[in-house]
């Protein structure tokens, strides 16, 4: 009777995955903190909400600069239900990223352990939620993680089709055709970049062996195409400058390196190395062992390989191809890529598992990742925080509650002066910046009661203002050359 090392016994214990979970949902929850929306476009993101809730703007939005917002409507549609739910901004912005997030886990956990085993289950669910991404980006205000679970839940669907070999049915279609239409209404046609090369791959490789199809038909892809389109033919019709800032710089600027800043073609895969450890180690370290069994036949490792495995394997290597020759990057655009990659790993486990040989080596490694990617992933986690904290990172959003709740209680009609810090209007909970003219008018004529200013205007400010003085509270300072100081001028 073999008997079970501790790390083999950890690892194929249903406990495990419950502990993993819980430190997933921590993770989520609190790398963010202290939230603000000063970085990543986050401030972008979630205006396109608060327009839709206080202006009626439920089509087309803008940024707080009053430039027409780039990305379709999706996103903002479920942040201003889940705002009339919980009356909170900060609830209702971070929401939809953590629920996509939590989502994502679940699903990946039953998929994986389903068809490959409690411990690759067990390895998909630590691969995605303990990594230096996922974590990030479950409350960041941004469209990747529900662009990541639209994307996903498409590729598991064709997944599944190809593993049990069953035809598409019309309740297949419609439901890629509802997918493909949320993922096209959260960011566009870039949903094809992640799913088409791999479905065309699988296609290639397919034709000849008499593999069920990973491909449904064309109506799910065009219909969800043309809804988008109707959605891009109306802003250009109904919002000056849509064109130019929607059409050509975002989507057709992607292309080009002379709008967005260009990267080289190899800038995602080191990243993904990095972002992906340990996880990526042992991804590689699995098909170099699988190779060598093989003696290196590569041609025979592809002929011996599933149906289920070598669409993962298009899937994840589809998008990232694409993505790389694109020459518009940033990190967190890659992240569509990540859940296939956990389930890719999770059917390599699998098949080694099944092989009694290196079963006790493979239980092994996959612990050892376990405990490596939870003390990188916390460790990353706790640096982030405590940096937080202790830079005063939510300064400006103190500030601004502090105003809010000032103004409440004396009851002032207060503005905000314009400034490059997109963030403050929303930490003021405003829907347009004042120019300092329009605002010394208004206040001279006895329209305003408070007025926020960056630091920078105020000694002008204070001259021209009649009866102005400092509110008592603490203004924010400036840390370098690129923040905005800001005081709060009364009357």
């Amino acid at each position: 009777m073999n008997s079970v090392s501790p790390t083999g016994s950890f690892v194929e214990n249903t406990r495990a995955a419950w502990i993993v979970g819980a430190v997933a949902v921590v993770l989520f929850l609190t790398t963010n903190l202290p939230w603000q929306l000063d970085d990543y476009d986050q401030a972008k993101q979630a205006f396109t909400s608060f327009e839709m809730v206080n202006e009626g703007h439920w089509f087309y939005q803008h940024t707080p600069h009053e430039r027409v917002a780039t990305k379709p409507p999706l996103v903002g549609w479920i942040s201003a239900g889940f705002f009339s739910l919980t009356r909170s901004w900060e609830i209702a912005w971070r929401l939809p990223s953590f629920l996509a997030a939590i989502a994502m886990s679940i699903l990946l956990f039953r998929a994986a352990r389903s068809v490959y085993g409690t411990i690759a289950g067990l390895v998909a669910l630590g691969a995605f939620s303990l990594n230096l991404l996922s974590p990030r980006l479950a409350t960041l205000v941004r469209t990747d993680m529900p662009l990541a679970l639209a994307i996903f839940v498409i590729g598991l669907l064709i997944w599944n089709k190809i593993r049990t070999r069953e035809a598409w049915n019309a309740h297949d279609r419609l439901w890629l055709f509802a997918l493909l239409t949320a993922a096209m209404l959260i960011k566009g046609p870039i949903v094809y970049a992640f799913l088409l090369p791999g479905i065309a791959a699988f296609q290639l490789w397919g034709r000849k062996r008499g593999f069920a199809s990973a491909w449904c038909g064309w109506w799910p892809w065009l219909a969800s195409l043309g809804i988008f389109l109707a959605w891009v033919i109306g802003g250009i019709f109904s919002e000056p400058d849509f064109f130019n800032q929607v059409v050509l710089r975002e989507f057709a600027g992607r292309l080009g390196g002379e709008i967005h800043r260009s990267q080289p073609l190899y800038f995602y895969f080191p990243h993904l190395l990095h972002k992906f450890f340990p996880w990526s180690v042992l991804m590689i370290a699995i098909a170099v062992i699988a190779l060598r069994s093989r003696r290196w036949r590569v041609g025979a490792a592809f002929r011996e390989m599933s149906p289920e495995t070598f669409w993962l394997l298009g899937w994840s290597l589809g998008g990232l191809i694409v993505l790389s020759i694109i020459p518009s990057k940033r990190v967190d655009r890659i992240f569509p890529v990540i859940p296939p990659l956990c389930l890719l790993l999770a059917a390599q486990v699998g098949k080694m598992l099944s092989r009694e040989q290196p079963r006790e080596r493979i239980c092994r490694w996959s612990a050892v990742a376990l405990f490596l990617s939870i003390l990188f992933t916390s460790g990353y986690t706790i640096s982030k925080v405590v940096s937080g904290y202790r830079d005063h990172r939510a300064a400006l959003v103190i500030f601004g509650r502090e105003v809010r709740h000032e103004a409440k209680v004396h009851h002032w009609r207060y503005e905000t002066i314009w400034s490059s810090d997109e963030g403050m209007l929303l930490y003021l909970q405003k829907t347009h910046f004042i120019e300092p003219d329009e605002a010394i008018r208004e206040w001279n004529r006895g329209a305003l009661d408070a007025l926020v200013a960056p630091t920078d205007e105020a000694p002008r400010l204070m001259r021209e203002l009649s009866n102005a003085s400092l509110s008592p509270i603490r203004p924010v300072e400036r840390k370098n050359e690129q923040d905005i100081g800001y005081v709060l001028l009364t009357r």
